[in-house]
């Protein structure tokens, strides 16, 4: 199936092409009985059209990329860049034990994990806004390219022997003035990232507090008190480490929590945290859709909040973090 269609089976047994069935028999475990079904292949379809369009979201987002004169070196990264950088090198080390031992369903629930939590749930969430709101060869969109640009490298290459049309396809739209193939490659050998291991901690902290902070928004738009996370403020009241943790990200809280405003208050002990969210009483952005009090601010460009006059007609704006 190509990557730009969409698989909607009315009858899967009509439509199925040769990778739903590479991907059922990889993602069975051939120590025991295998099954096989009509039900059974529809979610193999799910799983498929979850990892293609994960596919078609790091091909477009690199499409003006350049590695060769846009890659950044690691160190220079933001933040989040580096720790999805260190998750993919987790997953890629042991992809490649599992293909050693030959087992391959671990390999397909790992990717699928992934490409639909660690990617598409969190970090590729996150880096909508600064690929499409901050000025195009700022070091912002280029450290989040740089690692986009890895990462769809090495999915590409650990998924070649289970999903070989489709990862020969979206090769040839990766690498489009190559004119070789993806079966001539070598997997991807990817750069160390500094302070690796705290780095992961620290992250899967944030990941914790931004799940209870999402339970709570969730509970607003439920009720119709907001729109979308984004018509949203919050407060966190935060104890010891915690504090710390989300104080350190400074305003890049916002685009780690996709709200408008995110503040931390310090509290003196666990008993007295609490999430607190409200609806922005300000303007919305007509670019960002971020609601800012200083939507207005320039007379020039009425629909438009500050850090988008800064990153349409400025310098842009800084980031840090996220």
């Amino acid at each position: 199936k190509s990557l730009g269609n969409v698989i909607a089976p009315q009858k899967v047994s009509d439509t199925l092409g040769a990778e739903i069935i590479r991907l059922w028999v990889a993602s069975a475990d051939y120590s025991g009985e295998l099954y096989i079904s009509d039900e059974i292949l529809k979610r193999v379809v799910e799983s498929y059209r979850r990892l293609r369009n994960t596919l078609r979201f790091l091909l477009a987002n690199v499409s003006d990329f350049d590695p060769a004169k846009d890659m950044l070196p690691v160190g220079e990264w933001l933040e989040i860049d580096r720790y999805a950088l260190a998750l993919m090198r987790d997953v890629s080390a042991r992809t490649l034990a599992d293909y050693e031992r030959y087992e391959f369903h671990p390999i397909v629930a790992r990717l699928q994990t992934f490409a639909s939590e660690d990617l598409g749930a969190f970090y590729l969430d996150i880096l909508k806004d600064r690929l499409y709101t901050t000025p195009p060869h700022s070091k912002a969109r280029r450290s989040a390219q740089s690692a986009l640009f890895l990462i769809t490298d090495a999915v590409l290459k650990l998924m070649a022997p289970l999903l070989s049309f489709t990862a020969e396809e979206a090769w040839k739209v990766f690498r489009a003035t190559s004119t070789g193939t993806i079966f001539t490659e070598t997997y991807a050998q990817l750069p160390p990232v500094p302070d690796e291991e705290a780095l992961v901690e620290r992250w899967t902290a944030l990941r914790s507090i931004r799940a209870d902070v999402q339970k709570r928004l969730e509970e607003l738009r439920e009720r119709g008190a907001i729109g979308s996370p984004l018509q949203a403020e919050v407060e966190i009241r935060a104890s010891g480490a915690k504090a710390r943790i989300l104080a350190s990200l400074g305003d890049d809280l916002r685009f780690v929590l996709i709200t408008s405003q995110a503040r931390v208050t310090p509290v003196t002990s666990e008993g007295d945290e609490a999430i607190i969210v409200t609806p922005s009483p300000h303007a919305k952005c007509e670019r960002c859709w971020h609601w800012r009090a200083d939507v207005g601010g320039n007379a020039e460009h009425p629909a438009l909040c500050g850090r988008c006059v800064s990153n349409l007609f400025g310098s842009g704006e800084p980031r840090a973090h996220a």
